[in-house]
């Protein structure tokens, strides 16, 4: 009996337990070498099928060194480009090839292959693949009931989080530090069942990374020269809720029911946006949507009608290139990172699709953040209307997001009118914040009630900066500005420079107070009330001097023939920050996709900006909180 094994029995040892039972016993197994190339690649990329042939080759030589069977190795190596091209069948022709030159019986659990060599002519015996009842795997020991997520290294003891959600502890489990050995039997039996059982598969499998997702539990297992050490890593969601059981949800229900919606639910890591996410696809699912997902991994516990989806060829904007020929009603994306999956996300809302982002945030107004930069600001309200803030497992805030044409809050002249976003809270209807642009850079400014305690506001700190930029222009001497309210302030400059900011007739601070819409008292800095001075980021701050120390990133200001450019470290695209002169406030910008602020020359803004720099104050750039 001549027989020609391909990869898949050779993985699945399949070869050795037949002589075992009896079936091949005395044959003569030949072994292309095409089969030892691939299974030899799959080890050096670390991947466990590759040892697991390795180990199956290992058994055939010992039952032809017993007399069992003959062994023979033959056929040309795979090249490099036939293994790399093994997904589109080049490995398969070389074997059947063997197969058909030495007359033997083709082994194969490829129904593929064997539908293909069948086709040629060549003598095939099928082999279903085995399917194996899903039993516990060894890492499942380490899971309780309130067990997050397990962390196992070699060298150190067995780690996990645990706790309620929004009180996860990270916590030792263990006494005795694993071992490589243990590691391996682990990873060996994840992807045995990762292969084999209907309710498993291999997410991710790159040399020294290997993502499978397993009934409920996502495990990644990492090995060196990826990491210092062989790790696994097995999270599951410890509950699984409804809407019904978040507080505030009755009226979001009807939202999402009234029209398709963009939505983003944020919060910060381990608050449980997961967990809500799924929540709302399944009611959305339970009211008649068509609900679909997008994830990397998938790892969203849905009901088995909601198709769960991935990357389509390594690129989530081809998922959702095939996900918009299905049109479903609404899409829930887990998780919006990248500047591509905001556009991404983006492009599926505009085109029509209700759509459910989850984001990382550490306070609600900062989901829409992100947006900005990304997208033009005028569309993030087409894009998203609704913000869901997640923390300690419950619903914290509801925004709701709309657009309008108007003056911002806190400014009086009619001629500053301009679209302005506007953030309001969902269950009482009050505004929150306000997003524009202001001087060309996108602003955020917070709504704050109060009265004359009230810390100083957003909108306080523009309509300063900007009185103060207008007065500059008619005086070199310090300035010191104080609001009296919304439509009234008093400027403090040089008694001998009064005269040039009031002009001739009281005409110059009239045009200011006509431009700025507001009524302007002007006084000598000998009348500014003690403590006051400083207040401001006037011309009469020095490095070194009385205002506040510097914090956040120094920068280096570049000047071009159009722009004062400050370039910044990476990865702050989108992110809304202030900047500052030896601590003073200057202006809040949103850093571009470039990674830097660009301000326009000639701009009050950039005569500021240059006037500090010219007195070589420090400029620092700060995160808006």
């Amino acid at each position: 009996m001549k027989i020609v094994p391909d990869t898949s029995v050779i993985i699945d040892g399949r070869i050795s337990r037949g002589v075992e039972s009896g079936d091949y016993a005395g044959a003569t197994v030949y072994v292309p070498e095409a089969v030892v190339g691939e299974i030899e690649s799959q080890a050096n990329k670390g991947r466990q099928t590759g040892w697991e042939g390795l180990e199956e080759l290992q058994r055939l030589a010992e039952l032809a060194d017993a007399g069992e069977i003959d062994v023979e190795y033959v056929g040309e190596r795979a090249t490099e480009e036939q293994i790399k091209r093994a997904a589109a069948g080049a490995i398969d022709a070389v074997i059947r090839d063997v197969a058909q030159e030495h007359d033997a019986l083709f082994v194969t659990s490829d129904i593929v292959q064997a539908e293909v060599a069948k086709g040629k002519g060549i003598d095939v015996e099928y082999l279903e693949p085995e399917a194996r009842e899903l039993e516990e795997l060894g890492i499942e020991q380490y899971f309780d009931e309130q067990t997050m997520s397990v962390h196992l290294k070699d060298g150190v003891v067995p780690m996990a989080k645990r706790g309620d959600v929004g009180d996860i502890q990270y916590q030792a489990i263990g006494e005795t530090e694993l071992d490589t050995e243990t590691l391996k039997e682990y990873a060996s039996e994840i992807y045995d069942t990762a292969r084999r059982d209907d309710d498993a598969f291999i997410e991710l499998s790159e040399e020294g990374m290997t993502i499978a997702q397993i009934r409920d539990m996502r495990i990644a297992m990492a090995e060196p020269p990826f990491s210092d050490g062989f790790e696994i890593t097995a999270v599951r969601p410890i509950v699984k809720t409804t809407m019904e059981d978040y507080t505030h949800t009755e009226d979001l229900k009807e939202r999402l029911l009234e029209r398709d919606r963009g939505v983003l639910i944020a919060g910060a890591p381990g608050a449980g946006k997961s967990t809500f996410a799924q929540a709302v696809a399944e009611f959305l699912d339970d009211s008649g949507y068509v609900v679909k997902t997008m994830e990397k991994p998938r790892d969203l516990d849905v009901e088995k009608d909601i198709t769960q989806y991935t990357e389509l060829g390594g690129s989530m904007e081809k998922t959702a290139d095939s996900l918009l020929m299905v049109r479903p009603d609404y899409t829930i994306y887990d998780e919006v990172r990248k500047t591509d999956d905001f556009e991404v996300f983006s492009d599926m809302r505009l085109a029509g699709v209700g759509m459910v982002g989850v984001v990382h945030a550490t306070r609600p107004i900062d989901a829409l953040q992100r947006l900005v930069g990304r997208v033009e600001l005028g569309m993030i309200p087409q894009i998203v209307d609704t913000v869901v803030y997640i923390e300690e497992g419950d619903v914290n805030t509801v925004y709701d997001v709309t657009t309008e044409v108007k003056v911002p809050e806190g400014l009086m002249e009619e001629d500053l009118a301009r679209p302005v976003i506007q953030v309001k809270d969902f269950e009482t209807g009050k505004p929150a914040y306000e997003i524009y642009t202001f001087n060309r850079q996108v602003v955020t400014v917070p709504l704050e009630e109060g009265g004359a305690e009230t810390e100083e506001t957003g909108v306080d700190r523009l309509a300063k900066n900007e009185i103060e930029r207008e007065i500059q222009a008619a005086t070199r001497g310090p300035v010191e500005v104080e609001l009296r309210g919304k439509n009234e302030a008093v400027v403090y400059v040089s008694e001998d420079e009064i005269s040039h900011v009031i002009g001739k007739g009281g005409g110059r601070i009239q045009d200011i107070e006509e431009r700025l819409g507001m009524n302007i008292d002007v006084r000598t800095l000998d009348e500014l009330p003690s403590g006051s001075r400083g207040s401001s980021s006037g011309a009469g701050s020095s490095a070194g001097g009385a205002g506040a120390e510097p914090q956040g990133e120094v920068v280096t200001p570049e000047i071009t023939s159009r722009h004062v450019i400050l370039p910044l470290e990476k990865g702050r695209s989108g992110e809304t920050v202030e900047v500052q002169a030896d601590g003073e406030y200057l202006f809040t910008a949103t850093v571009s996709r470039g990674g830097d602020i660009k301000v326009s020359r000639g701009s009050a803004i950039a005569e500021e900006l240059e006037r500090a720099i010219d007195r070589e104050q420090q400029i620092t750039v700060v995160a808006n909180e």
